[in-house]
């Protein structure tokens, strides 16, 4: 069993950001019947993948369906400066949104900071100076762009009307071959064509693991896709070319 554990730092209000970036909502005016649909489908979603779901996450569930229901109930008349149902959530949204950037920027200074090292040995010297290239092993990507790339990935798998039970012979390390051959051959490619041939479920989550691990190993680096439900993959370093075997 894979079990992935959600961190505080990737509560339900990080998915209800990744919602409004996603669909380049306003997060003052939240359409909060869809919002809370999606939220929904996505709690059972990371149900089906034996992700824990902790108990923040249901309660902005309650939470959303509660303000959906106020919000259908007609307006008071008699209290024109009633608060909007979705005020609380929207100055919660924006506060959290603010200490995520803030964190982000102090988690960037310090990265730089990190490379900073006082010289103690004066006389001249001749470097080199190699520039890294931009953007690491994650750019732009959380636990719910892998989720929506892997629910992209089930869609586009082909439906079986009748269900037959089989033992799958398929291991991460024979994904981890797998993913560096596809690489090999036809160089940066995203999620969506790497399983694009796959038309069992379990081939594409053990893949998905695979990607995991290598990105863990600074062997690729996984980037989200802009505008689309997918994951870009490439190699962080030239990939040796396959051996040939010689009968």
């Amino acid at each position: 069993m894979y079990r992935v554990k959600l961190t505080e730092f990737e509560g339900p209000l990080d998915l209800l950001l990744f919602f409004i970036k996603r669909d380049e909502l306003d997060i003052t005016n939240i359409p909060i019947s869809r919002i809370t649909q999606e939220f929904l489908e996505y709690l059972h979603l990371m149900a089906s993948l034996d992700l824990e779901v902790a108990g923040d996450f249901i309660v902005m569930a309650a939470t959303l369906m509660q303000i959906k229901v106020r919000m259908l109930l007609p307006r008071d008349e008699s209290a024109p400066d009633e608060e909007d149902p979705r005020a609380e959530l929207v100055r919660r949204l924006i506060e959290y949104k603010r200490f995520k950037e803030m964190a982000q920027e102090f988690g960037s200074m310090e990265e730089e900071q990190r490379k900073v090292y006082y010289r103690r040995f004066f006389d001249a010297d001749t470097t080199t100076l190699v520039e890294e290239e931009d953007g690491g092993f994650l750019k732009d990507i959380s636990l719910f762009n892998l989720i929506t790339a892997y629910k992209s990935a089930l869609d586009q798998m082909p439906r079986k009307i009748v269900h037959e039970v089989q033992l799958m012979p398929v291991s991460v390390d024979e994904q981890m071959s797998f993913v560096l051959d596809y690489l090999r051959v036809h160089g940066p490619t995203t999620l969506l064509q790497l399983v694009a041939h796959m038309v069992e479920k379990i081939r594409i989550i053990v893949t998905v693991m695979a990607l995991l691990e290598l990105t863990k190993n600074k062997v690729i680096g996984l980037a989200a896709v802009e505008g689309r439900e997918d994951i870009a993959i490439r190699p962080l370093t030239p990939l040796a070319p396959m051996a040939l075997a010689i009968p």
